[in-house]
């Protein structure tokens, strides 16, 4: 596979929550492409999706906050297309999440404003107020209409998730369509040679 990024997988630019699921991808010969692999890579990705300011700067710290978080909605993704009991740490976690965002408008006041609210934005508290929505968004992923349609990609190593847009679809990507069919065509020409040499 090319370093040419992949499209977005059906349903993540609708779900937040899928999006940063997929930020981590499995690529071929053992590879993993991850959006969120440093502070400043983590920064872009959230700015990108009007999640946090663009002059925001994430800590190394916030960094691990937020693909902690991704690690436990995979888990609970994967048990929703697994049809299991999600795992309550997971659970627990993304519940933490949803209840961490800031909510008090604090009274400040300005020659140039007068009185004013404003939400204070210590980085900390826009990361997790950025995990609120994203934990949110999970939330209505998985209660509403949208969970019996969440599939993992069925071309390996992919792992990506995505809502399928209809039953036949099991591929997160054109890309990953054509490199399970090339594999198919593939084997299907071995299985004739071979017979072919059986047959002499």
């Amino acid at each position: 596979m090319s370093n040419i990024p992949l499209p977005a997988a059906p349903g993540a630019k609708e779900h937040v929550s899928l999006a940063l699921v997929n930020s981590a991808v499995h690529l071929p010969g053992d590879k993993l492409a991850d959006d969120l692999r440093s502070p400043e890579q983590a920064t872009a990705w959230l700015i990108a999706r009007g999640l946090v300011p663009e002059d925001t700067a994430l800590l190394s710290y916030c960094q691990s906050q937020l693909t902690g978080l991704r690690r436990e909605l995979r888990t609970v993704f994967q048990a929703q297309v697994d049809g299991e009991r999600p795992d309550s740490v997971a659970l627990d976690a993304i519940n933490r999440a949803l209840t961490r965002a800031p909510s008090a408008r604090l009274l400040r006041h300005t020659p140039s404003q007068g009185f004013h609210r404003v939400m204070e934005d210590p980085v900390t508290q826009l990361v997790e107020h950025a995990m609120a929505i994203i934990a949110e968004d999970a939330a209505d992923l998985l209660s509403g209409e949208d969970a019996g349609r969440l599939t993992r990609c069925g071309a390996a190593p992919c792992d990506r998730f995505l809502i399928r847009t209809h039953a036949r679809r099991h591929w997160c990507s054109t890309r990953c369509g054509d490199r399970v069919r090339a594999a198919r065509a593939y084997a299907r020409k071995q299985e004739k040679r071979q017979e072919g040499v059986a047959a002499e």
